[in-house]
């Protein structure tokens, strides 16, 4: 028997003393020959003490279990009895101790490859990154060199939720030195720095470092990755992205990620452009058409939009492939669909009933809700079948739609008001909407969501005092709430008020969200009452750009305008009213400035 077996023979043993058993004897014929017998390294001192260890251990004394086991794995030098040591120490929470057998273990055994690796993971656990240098180093000397890329990409992972970033940051530029000079494993040695860099809050290093990486290996992913994250914090990080997404190889993975970056910027044309990139590359990408959808949705392109959830539709619910079905390939149950995600299907048939009822078409958008089958989605179903008979003018069936949905979990009494309140609104109804959304701040006092709510409806009202108190109260419950400073700004802005006071609210609300293309729009507006037109132009063009939304199109309409740019504010205009003739702001614009469009 191997020494690295003596622990399981411990324990078994262990088993059978607290269950009273014996030990079995094999028995064999008197006439057979004598079987050779191996000597075990388990003698009857290591015995003993792997017993008495574990008993200590079950017997609540993981102090008494860890002293005897490490003794007897500095005795015997096995890997076994050292790792155990280890476990034991782990488990009672005591770092330092399992630091110090980890350490006993390098030092009976210096090649093992597994006692570099707890030493690096118990000092990344304990914040202590200072001190891993010298294991890094020796664990990445210990990989083979196929394996040293992966190694170095998950150092940065490994020690990011320490508190001292920059000790992290500054602990892998060292140990990683070395292999920035080596060809193999220059570019996965960069990026990690410059992920530690990033985690640290150094981001002009990380960039650096991300651009070396590029220059080292063009066509590496992992630079442009780190570039990703950089981006609305560093102006060079998107480039790196886009001319790594321009060359023929570019992974739809990160042309994904990149999407995602901007949707999460609210630069919703370029996300669609990209993801429209993804579905030529991947026709049969289901998620991508259902994430297209949606962008196209959210820019008001109802067509365009019912067209890919159609075809997300399509790729989610086809059949699956005979191989994949079983022995009985000829059946047409539900279950031999391919297995697309139901909340997927689910979320594509509420997206096309709102596609549908944009182009008007109600009949078509209840054929979409009645596809829905999802006791969880019901309060939104019922809420789409809502709008549709609001907005035929059937309010108060709208309305008791809602309030008949069953409330299955305490979230769903204030869901239900939001809804209804959701509702009144779309159809323009906002004093009904206020005093809906009145009766959940009464029910549901503080909920800093729901009073921003009530205080735009109390601005539709021109209640502007009680729109003010609210939002005030808002802030005071979520200092960092942005659409609050926002919207008190955005409402002096438009009405000439407290300039000075308005611009300060909106740059303030554009601390918490940087590069918000409806606080950008709202900053350009307060410019241009400001008397700074240029200044407006230029952050309005921004917004616009980033988010084509109609309201932003009747503002930068309004200061091309009246900066004699007459042309482009009627171009402007015409594509604001093609995506919503409706918006309250755009048709006020019109009838007051009367451009012939």
């Amino acid at each position: 028997m191997k020494l690295s077996q003596a622990v399981r023979l411990a324990v078994l043993a262990l088993s059978f003393a607290a269950a009273g058993c014996a030990t079995a004897i094999e028995s064999r014929p008197a006439d057979a020959p004598p079987k050779t017998v191996n000597n075990s390294a388990l003698d009857a001192l290591l015995f003993y003490q792997l017993l008495l260890g574990e008993l200590e251990l079950r017997g609540g004394q993981p102090g008494v279990a860890y002293e005897v086991v490490l003794d007897a794995a500095r005795r015997t030098r096995d890997d076994q009895l050292f790792k155990r040591a280890v476990e034991i120490a782990l488990q009672a929470r005591a770092g330092d101790q399992a630091l110090t057998a980890v350490r006993a273990w390098r030092l009976a055994l210096p090649e093992s490859a597994d006692a570099l690796r707890l030493q690096v993971q118990i000092l990344a656990a304990l914040n202590r990154a200072a001190e891993a240098t010298e294991p890094v180093r020796a664990l990445l000397a210990r990989t083979p060199e196929s394996e040293r890329p992966g190694l170095i990409a998950s150092l940065p992972r490994l020690f990011q939720r320490g508190p001292d970033g920059k000790a992290a940051a500054e602990m892998l530029e060292q140990a990683l030195r070395p292999h920035v000079a080596s060809p193999a494993t220059r570019t996965a040695a960069l990026v990690a720095t410059g992920r530690a860099w990033l985690t640290a809050g150094d981001t002009a290093h990380a960039l650096a470092l991300a651009k070396d990486a590029v220059a080292s290996e063009p066509q590496a992913i992992g630079p442009a990755l780190l570039a990703l994250e950089m981006m609305g914090r560093e102006a060079g990080a998107e480039p790196l992205v886009v001319a790594r997404l321009a060359q023929p190889s570019a992974e739809p993975a990160l042309r994904l990620a990149y999407a995602r970056a901007l949707m999460q910027a609210q630069r919703y044309p370029d996300a669609v452009r990209q993801i429209e990139a993804v579905t030529r590359q991947q026709p049969d990408a289901a998620p991508a058409w259902l994430t297209l959808g949606a962008l196209q949705l959210e820019l008001k392109d109802a067509q365009a939009a019912e067209k890919a959830l159609l075809t997300y539709v399509k790729l989610a619910d086809r059949p699956k492939p005979a191989t994949e079905i079983g022995a009985n390939t000829d059946t047409e149950d539900d279950a031999d669909r391919e297995p697309a995600e139901d909340g997927g299907l689910v979320q594509a048939w509420l997206l096309l009933a709102q596609a549908a009822e944009m182009r008007g078409d109600f009949a078509a958008s209840e054929r979409y809700l009645a596809r829905v089958d999802s006791p969880q989605r019901a309060l939104e179903v019922q809420t789409r079948r809502a709008l549709l008979l609001a907005r035929q003018g059937q309010i108060p069936q709208a309305r008791e739609l809602i309030q008949k949905v069953p409330e299955l979990a305490p979230a769903d009494g204030r869901a239900k008001l939001v809804a209804e309140a959701q509702v009144l609104r779309e159809v323009k109804l906002w004093r009904e909407a206020y005093d809906v959304l009145a009766t959940a701040t009464a029910r549901y006092a503080d909920d800093a969501e729901l009073i921003y709510e009530q205080a735009m409806m109390a601005e539709k009202l021109s209640k502007l005092d009680d729109m003010e108190r609210l939002l005030r109260r808002v802030i005071e419950l979520k200092p960092d709430h942005q659409h609050a400073y926002n919207a008190l700004g955005y409402s002096l802005a438009d009405r000439g008020l407290r300039l000075p006071e308005a611009r300060d609210l909106i740059r303030k609300a554009l601390e918490f969200a940087p590069n918000d293309p409806f606080i950008t729009d709202s900053l350009g507006w307060v410019e241009f009452r400001l008397g700074r037109p240029q200044e407006a132009l230029r952050l309005l063009k921004q917004a616009y750009a980033a988010r084509p939304d109609t309201e932003i199109a009747a503002h930068l309409g309004e200061v091309l305008w009246a900066t004699s740019q007459r042309d482009e504010a009627r171009r402007v205009w015409r594509e604001g009213r093609s995506r919503d003739a409706n918006n309250d702001v755009l048709r006020e614009t019109l009838s007051r400035l009367k451009p012939d469009l």
